[in-house]
């Protein structure tokens, strides 16, 4: 009954291939918050790690026999989608007001919010993936505040690309791996 309610059909290959595509954001980005090389590798990241991701879970969905389509698929929706939306919104903030340095924080924790909320409905693991996002993004919006005198602006820019590139990179090619083991691709 429990596994009625639950969407399985997350694909771990979509997830570790959107790790992949984070680490190739992180070589091409650059390493000045803000600038408009760092600012499309990361949002072009984003987009494309979504499409194929997306892309590849439909695909297991498909093969699986699975409904996305359906209650369960739309539950999820309505429970990831609405802190991306928030993040999205928050960003356009940030750039207008020039806060660079909050984004890799605002990314990694708004972010896992969806995935834990979106998680709730899905694998067991997958709000533990979400939890580590948000611990990633707390730590780098904590980090240019505690850090502020200690470090260069060079330092702490390398910092918050070291984060987002754990989390974005690292965090999926672990957990879509564990996914792609556990749950079948």
């Amino acid at each position: 009954m429990e596994r009625a309610g639950t969407f399985t059909a997350l694909s771990g290959q979509g997830i570790a291939l959107t790790g992949i595509i984070a680490l190739l954001a992180f070589g091409v980005s650059g390493n000045e918050l803000g600038s408009p090389r760092w600012l499309a590798a990361w949002i072009g990241a984003a987009s494309v790690a979504f499409v194929v991701s997306a892309t590849l879970t439909l695909r297991k969905a498909n093969a699986s026999s699975v409904k996305v389509s359906g209650a369960l698929g739309r539950k999820l929706a309505l429970a990831f989608f609405p802190s991306l939306v928030a993040g999205a919104v928050i960003t356009a903030v940030a750039l207008r007001a020039g806060w660079y340095v909050a984004l890799p924080g605002l990314w990694l924790i708004t972010y896992g919010a969806a995935v834990m909320a979106g998680g709730a409905l899905s694998a067991p693991v997958i709000p533990v993936m979400g939890a580590s996002f948000m611990f990633l993004g707390a730590l780098a919006l904590g980090a240019p505040v505690v850090l502020a005198h200690a470090w260069s602006e060079s330092a702490r820019a390398m910092l918050l690309n070291g984060l987002m590139t754990t989390g974005f990179g690292g965090l999926h090619l672990f957990f879509g791996w564990a996914i792609a083991r556990r749950y079948g691709g």
